[in-house]
């Protein structure tokens, strides 16, 4: 190996060679730099409030964001569908774990939610899943959906974000 590749640039800025020029990493704090530089959350991005914790149960992926409209859920679908992973849906009408039936260690209710019809194997379209949302929508409006994704190779699940919160959530008996 040749002395000279350790002595040619390295291509990032505030290198040169090995040895890290410290002047453009770390701006003098008195500098404009400095406060360009310590507090953005980027130059062409809107601040938004993405979760209200009162009152407001977190779920699993996307569940911070605002309900996610039909063409994100199909965007999502579509994702799921380019994977080759298999989508299924499933609700339940308190929508997260909790203990009530036992107090014994590693038992949770809730873990495990119902089954809408079968797994969708053989989809090729994120409208067919579309409709089954709609219809499970019509049949249990005060349940909370999720839409899953399984992956038949690893056998396991991928992805799991929730499609429907009912507007008066159901509590569990304590």
């Amino acid at each position: 190996m040749s002395a000279s590749i350790f002595k040619s640039p390295v291509a990032a800025s505030g290198y040169v060679g090995l040895a890290a020029s410290p002047s453009k990493i770390f701006p003098a704090k008195d500098s404009i730099g400095w406060t360009k530089n310590t507090v953005s959350n980027g130059s062409r991005t809107c601040c938004m409030k993405s979760w209200n914790p009162i009152n407001n149960k977190k779920f699993e992926t996307l569940s911070y964001l605002p309900p996610l409209s039909d063409d994100s859920i199909a965007k999502e679908i579509d994702y799921m569908l380019k994977k080759g992973w298999i989508p299924c849906l499933e609700f339940d009408v308190v929508g997260y774990v909790r203990r009530e039936n036992s107090r014994m260690p590693g038992y949770y209710d809730g873990r495990y939610w119902t089954l809408w019809k079968l797994p969708m194997f053989g989809c090729t379209d994120s409208s067919l899943v579309l409709n089954e949302i709609q219809e499970c929508k019509k049949t249990y409006p005060n349940a909370y959906i999720r839409c899953v994704a399984f992956d038949n190779q690893n056998q396991g699940q991928c992805m799991a974000f929730i499609i429907h919160k009912p507007i008066i959530a159901a509590t569990p008996s304590a």
